[in-house]
């Protein structure tokens, strides 16, 4: 009997839209399963009343982002579509906003370091200019930043480097604790993505790649899948209402959820998705009926706020600053992110205590915030950003030299780089992996035997 599909994708997030993109350019028959109503995964967007509220990612670099960019223009997606965002970022010290962050300019503006911490900060440029080639590649567990987590790596230069530079970007942008999250990826980032003042954002919102992306594929939504299981040369996957059949599958899930769908995964697998550890995330879009932003001699597109100046809150994002589009005309829009050491009681909190919590200790860098407010969204995912641990540094060879398979996997933490670009490359990756085992030979297509209801949306409104 043959199977229903050649390949079955599962989650329709960047990773997933990619493979199945690739694949159907090979002429494979190809459908994406995706359990949320919605395609983008972390990358999603909602529009209300006006706003455009990006639930998780938040700006694409110019630079570092080559495979990204050269999916958008075979899209044919155009650079205004892509506009430039055109502020700066800040860190919050000593009562007020330091803008400069990620820009040369820290170097002789401080940009929130102190004097002698700028004479290292120099330094550490200097020694990841030296080592460009190897930050660059896609193999963080090359780099000569070793096993080192980013608290143990920071030892090496002035206290201010990690508590106002390499702290504050971990904990607002990955949500990472830096003494369990691995150096080289974060230096690997900023080394790549260059200095704020190139990057940019989609004008209609971040899911915008996902959109183009499913609007040539057979996506299914609200279609969960609960099991997968290898069968000789072909793949089964469960749902609550039925079974699908293909010569293969990709899990496009964060690793924790891919372990649990494929609980028969052989050992060189199993290692590596174990060790794949994610962190979650969660914050608060207020919707103004002004636009409001932290005071600073620059304006700023976000403000972090370091843990030894703050411990509610990792950053404010100000969205219409990114784009004038996400607020109407005349109104604001912020993002707030919470500190990761707090996501887990806010996570078990109502949504007025979260948004009440938040909002309050946003207040001390933007007077006016809980007046200025109309409306407030609470974003979460348990799944948030893969940790990138030294542990997941260390089983990746392993993972990566393992033979093509009928299940295979795809999404941000397979490169251990939490970011669309890597979503993008390993859905490439594991696009190839297939067409390795696969002739591109299409199948007669069945009706999936699959019928679920739509899971509530993560997105919650409070008043």
């Amino acid at each position: 009997m043959s199977p229903d599909l050649d390949v079955a994708v599962v989650g329709a997030g960047v990773a997933g839209l990619t493979t199945a993109h690739e694949l159907r350019r090979a002429g494979l028959q190809v459908r994406v399963f995706e359990e949320r109503p919605y395609v983008g995964g972390r990358m999603h967007s909602f529009r209300h009343d006006g706003y455009v509220i990006d639930e998780g990612a938040e700006q694409i670099p110019t630079r570092g982002y080559r495979a990204t960019w050269e999916l958008l223009a075979r899209l044919g997606v155009t650079e205004r579509e892509v506009p430039r965002i055109g502020r700066a970022i800040g860190v919050w010290r000593d009562g007020r906003a330091h803008p400069g962050v990620a820009d040369p300019s820290a170097l002789l503006t401080g940009a929130g370091l102190s004097p002698r911490a700028r004479a290292d900060l120099a330094r550490f440029l200097a020694w990841t200019a030296l080592h460009r080639r190897a930050f660059e590649g896609d193999h963080p567990e090359r780099t000569p930043a070793g096993g080192h987590t980013v608290a143990r790596f920071a030892r090496r230069y002035h206290r201010d480097l990690h508590d106002y530079l390499l702290q504050p970007v971990a904990g607002c942008f990955f949500g990472w604790d830096t003494a369990r999250s691995a150096a080289a990826p974060l230096i690997g980032l900023m080394h790549s993505v260059g200095p704020v003042s190139t990057w940019r954002t989609y004008h209609d919102g971040m899911d915008l790649l996902a959109r183009r992306l499913a609007d040539g594929l057979d996506v299914a939504t609200a279609r969960p899948v609960h099991e997968v299981v290898t069968e000789g040369d072909r793949v089964r996957l469960n749902g609550p209402d039925g079974t699908v059949t293909a010569r293969a599958a990709v899990l496009c899930v964060p690793a924790p959820v891919a372990a649990r769908l494929h609980a028969t995964a052989p050992e060189d697998e199993r290692a590596h998705l174990t060790a794949c550890t994610f962190t979650p995330t969660l914050k608060v879009s207020c919707l103004l009926d002004r636009p409001l932003a932290p005071a600073s001699p620059t304006p700023l597109y976000a403000l972090l706020t370091p843990d030894a100046e703050d411990d509610t809150l990792s950053g404010i994002l100000v969205d219409h600053a990114k784009h004038p589009g996400r607020a109407p005309a005349g109104k604001g829009l912020l993002t707030l992110m919470a500190d990761p050491r707090r996501i887990p009681e806010l996570r078990g909190a109502s949504e007025r205590e979260t948004t009440d919590r938040l909002v309050d200790a946003a207040t001390r860098y933007l007077p006016g915030l809980r007046e200025a407010t109309r409306r407030h969204f609470v974003h979460t995912f348990a799944h948030g950003l893969p940790e990138a641990t030294p542990e997941a540094l260390r089983r990746r060879s392993g993972f990566l030299a393992r033979p093509a398979r009928p299940v295979e996997y795809a999404g941000d933490w397979v490169m251990l780089r939490p970011a669309s670009e890597a979503a993008v490359r390993s859905g490439a990756l594991a696009a190839s992996r297939v067409l390795s085992r696969l002739r591109p030979a299409p199948t007669t297509v069945r009706t999936a035997r699959q019928a679920v209801p739509a899971p509530r949306s993560e997105a919650r409104e409070t008043a």
